[in-house]
């Protein structure tokens, strides 16, 4: 192995502390069995090992909205991870006695304090966040909207940031805004499909039975990783919109159109990179029912649920779907946590292992690239093994 860059230290930023939380946890326990062990010559260095990595730090907030950040203490020579949830929208202070719940701009806007406070302290900055901020505004429709996605990895990248880390971004083609930073884009395919198979025993990875289903054209190329992955047929909805004019700064949708296979009698697992609103969720799932398919399941690395559970309860409640299934790498609710409907995929070990080998410097291509580990799950399932988790 190699040496450590430094000290690991975590900054837990936005509202998702008990995930950093449980980060270091697991950091902990797999850095002891190494220690105990004496499993390579660095266990001893100093820092390597630490009963709790997160650094003592807050954000101070005046009454203006205006705020600081604080460190309780040290950070000199550390690899200092910054694990930040943009849409941790719990918290919320006080602006001249109004309520002011955090929004994204407010989340990024104490991220760059943070940076700009141990820029120059810390030995290596690394930005861990999930859900990309502004990762929708990866392109620019004309010369009069701003570029938001780049500028905000530009200005990441000036500050001194090594390393940023996201999973399942809207389009990977962001890195082309910073090409000398490292970039990293982990997907969370592996542990939606474990977590899945393994909380639905009646659920079977047969083309005959089970069918992957993109909700729109932007998403085929997810749809198409599930199908091949998976080897089950693919099938895509294509939007028909109304370009005459723009409602809420989009062209509405006239209709869906189907482009695949019968869907009579079959399972489908609906792919995309985020539940927003759920409308397209939804919508899609409404027409496959419709359609004759059986059980639906809509997985998804960030459920956002913006305009709240209601329609997704009603949707249950009419058999429209059987499950929703994503990660907790962004802030959820305890509502949302204790729905019937709903599957919380589990993240930490997989962030932790991420860190981990980032701080020796480990190449972690087969990390991010997790065909081999969907390969090997699926194979154990075939063969009716018990499988382990991946730590």
């Amino acid at each position: 192995m190699l040496e450590p860059f430094g000290p690991i230290g975590i900054i837990a930023h936005s509202a998702n502390d008990d995930f950093v939380r449980a980060v270091s946890n697991t950091l902990y326990e797999k850095r002891k069995k190494r220690y105990d062990n004496r499993s390579n010559p660095y266990v001893t260095n100093p820092g390597y090992l630490r009963s709790d990595y997160l650094i003592d730090s807050s954000i101070v907030r005046f009454q203006t909205g205006e705020g600081k950040f604080q460190l309780g203490e040290s950070v000199r020579g550390h690899d200092i991870f910054i694990i930040t949830d943009i849409l941790a929208y719990r918290e919320h202070f006080e602006i001249s006695g109004y309520d002011h719940i955090m929004s994204p701009d407010d989340q990024f806007r104490d991220l760059i304090r943070i940076i700009s406070t141990i820029s120059g302290k810390a030995r290596r900055i690394n930005v861990i966040m999930p859900f990309v901020y502004e990762g929708r505004r990866d392109i620019v429709d004309n010369s009069r909207e701003s570029w938001d996605c780049g500028e905000m990895l530009r200005q990441l990248y000036e500050l001194g940031v090594a390393n940023f880390i996201a999973f399942d971004p809207h389009d990977e083609r962001i890195a082309n805004a910073v090409p000398l930073m490292g970039m990293e884009f982990p997907k969370s395919a592996y542990k939606i499909i474990s977590t899945l198979l393994s909380k639905f025993d009646s659920l079977s990875i047969d083309k005959d039975k089970t069918m992957v289903v993109s909700p729109d054209e932007s998403g085929v190329n997810r749809g198409i990783f599930y199908s091949s992955m998976l080897n089950l047929p693919l099938g895509i909805f294509y939007r028909d919109r109304d370009y005459t004019t723009k409602v809420d700064g989009e062209h509405p949708i006239k209709d869906y159109m189907f482009l695949g296979d019968d869907v009579n009698g079959k399972d489908i697992l609906i792919i995309d990179d985020m539940i927003n609103s759920g409308s397209t969720m939804l919508q899609t799932s409404e027409k496959l029912k419709k359609a004759g398919a059986k059980d639906i399941f809509c997985l998804s690395p960030f459920g956002l649920f913006t305009d709240g559970l209601d329609k997704f309860d009603e949707a249950y409640k009419n058999g429209i779907i059987r499950s929703v299934v994503c990660t907790n790498l962004i802030y959820r609710p305890d509502e949302l946590l204790n729905k019937e409907w709903y599957v919380d995929v589990n993240m930490t070990p997989y962030v932790t292992r991420i860190i981990d080998a980032l701080n020796v410097d480990e190449s972690i291509f087969d990390l991010i690239n997790s065909t081999s580990r969907i390969t090997e799950f699926l194979e154990q399932i075939r063969i009716g093994e018990i499988f382990e988790d991946f730590e």
